[in-house]
């Protein structure tokens, strides 16, 4: 059973855009750089916009080679819970420049978050995958059963490159089990496999336990249904997905709550995700623990010389150091590793654009990780002469 959000928040919803959105100049990159170092611009900004904190970033390279990036914003404070709006900036030169802030999703004091979109390349389609709650609703309060609500799962597209939002739908029934309070959609993005099927990361805890579980939910008509598939073991949390040269699909996990060693936890799924192998830890990527992005560079460019599989994420032993790894071996060894900024960085979001070179929207600053989200311009050449470990 599908339930649509009433004529209230509609208005608040759609963002009606005539035309090309008006591109922002940008002020230099945010640090100076040397040739062929990243270019690092600024999308989102805290306290700007009459938000405190910018968080949760996700970009996606639309069916006509533009960028729209994706942003919790959240009104009052940094915490995950509150009134919390959804807003998006495209960019139509690669990230160097971006229109103004648009409202994708308002759900008044409430939360309206963890954007996870997804392209669907037979139709053009964009899905934005979401999840809501009461604003009084913070997670601790769902894990336990005592909160006035709970989390819901929300679904928009867009047919027009990213512009216009459609009224979002509630697809809770679909994928999330009565015995399960939180839960979250990504974050980062989704993935369509060879098959067509598109297939979205989330996570969700048992209830009466404060257990977190990663698992995927998929379409496999264009978005129409949605349905629940594979579930990972006890301690994953937010993860990411990408289909393997075999055609397996590879789910990399937040290991949550942490182990005393601490890596991310890497299963893989022989059928499209409808089932998963055990977890295993992966040491070749340490985390904090945080949020990471994994996606797949097509290489074959006159400027790329990249292929195989890119991982970021913060690699400090706290939330710092947001470092970019290359897999030539689809994810089994990860030997070369730039960091792309030393201080303070959280959640990331990587995307390649069609020259080759590699996006990474990312959260950073100089005293917390929550002071901007950036967008990082890395040239492959820049990636592969980094550290080989």
């Amino acid at each position: 059973m599908q339930r649509r959000i009433g004529p209230t928040l509609i208005a608040a919803c759609l963002i009606l855009v005539s035309g090309r959105e008006p591109a922002l100049a940008q002020s230099a990159p945010a640090s100076a750089t040397r040739e062929g170092d990243p270019e690092q611009i600024e999308v989102f900004r805290s306290g700007e916009g009459g938000y405190h904190t910018y968080r949760i970033p996700a970009v996606i390279l639309t069916p006509r080679g533009h960028l729209v990036a994706f942003a919790e914003a959240r009104r009052a404070g940094q915490g995950d819970s509150g009134d919390i709006d959804l807003v998006s900036r495209r960019s139509e030169d690669g990230g160097r420049t971006w229109s103004s802030v648009a409202l994708v999703g308002d759900n008044g004091a409430n939360t309206f978050g963890n954007p996870c979109p997804v392209v669907d390349r037979s139709t053009g389609t964009i899905w934005l995958l979401t999840t809501h709650n009461p604003g009084d609703a913070p997670e601790r309060d769902i894990l336990a059963g005592t909160a006035r609500g709970t989390r819901t799962v929300w679904v928009l597209k867009s047919i027009d490159d990213g512009r216009t939002w459609s009224t979002p739908v509630e697809i809770t029934a679909s994928v999330k089990r009565p015995d399960w309070t939180w839960y979250a959609t990504g974050p980062g993005i989704g993935v369509q496999l060879r098959s067509g099927r598109l297939v979205i990361p989330a996570n969700h805890a048992i209830a009466g336990t404060q257990v977190h579980r990663a698992h995927l939910f998929y379409s496999d008509d264009h978005g129409g249904t949605w349905q629940i598939g594979a579930v990972s073991v006890d301690g994953t949390n937010e993860s990411q997905v990408v289909e393997l040269a075999d055609g397996r699909v590879l789910l990399n996990s937040r290991n949550h709550p942490p182990r005393a060693a601490n890596f991310r936890m890497v299963s893989t799924s022989r059928d499209g995700g409808l089932s998963l192998s055990s977890a295993a830890p992966d040491p070749a990527l340490p985390e904090p623990p945080a949020q990471a992005s994994l996606i797949r560079h097509p290489g074959g460019t006159a400027s790329s010389g990249v292929g195989g599989l890119l991982f970021s994420n913060p690699s400090g032993p706290q939330r710092s150091r947001m470092t970019v790894r290359v897999s030539q071996d689809e994810g089994r060894t990860w030997p070369i590793l730039r960091v792309l900024h030393e201080g303070p960085a959280a959640y990331s979001c990587l995307v390649v654009l069609p020259d080759g070179t590699i996006g990474v929207l990312y959260e950073r600053g100089d005293r917390t990780a929550y002071e901007r989200i950036t967008f990082a311009r890395v040239g492959p050449g820049w990636l592969t002469g980094g550290t080989q470990r």
